[in-house]
């Protein structure tokens, strides 16, 4: 057994027209995600806004006890939009005693209750 057969499992093959072709089932892993995911408290959920009414999804998973990473890149332009979104964010972030920061030009960050956001960015000559 290869390197490869123990990260990805055994090949699988099958004959067409005389050529033997080779693959790999992903089906098994699939079956396997839901498992996987209950096993964790929170999640580093990953989002990004394009409209106002997108919030409410986002908002969703906050209150869940998520932690959200969200691109607005797609509103950098709408700043009275941006403005009513950042708004509803941070009395989120405030509802559920957690913590929101930008990051960068167009990405934002808000952490559930018991996880702050350390502003202090760090360098490569710290380690």
């Amino acid at each position: 057994m290869g390197l490869v057969d123990k990260i990805f499992g055994e090949k699988r093959s099958f004959t067409t027209k005389g050529r033997t072709i080779n693959y790999i089932d992903l089906e098994e892993y699939i079956e396997k995600t839901p498992e996987e995911e209950k096993t964790a408290e929170r999640f580093v959920k990953v989002g990004e806004i394009t409209k106002y009414e997108d919030l409410k999804e986002i908002k969703d998973y906050i209150y869940a006890g998520n932690l959200m990473l969200i691109d607005f890149s797609p509103l950098a332009d709408e700043e009275v939009t941006l403005k009513r979104i950042t708004d509803e964010l941070k009395k989120v972030a405030e509802d559920v005693n957690g913590d929101i920061a930008g990051i960068g030009n167009n990405l934002m960050i808000v952490t559930p209750k018991g996880v702050k956001i350390d502003r202090r960015k760090i360098r490569g000559s710290v380690f």
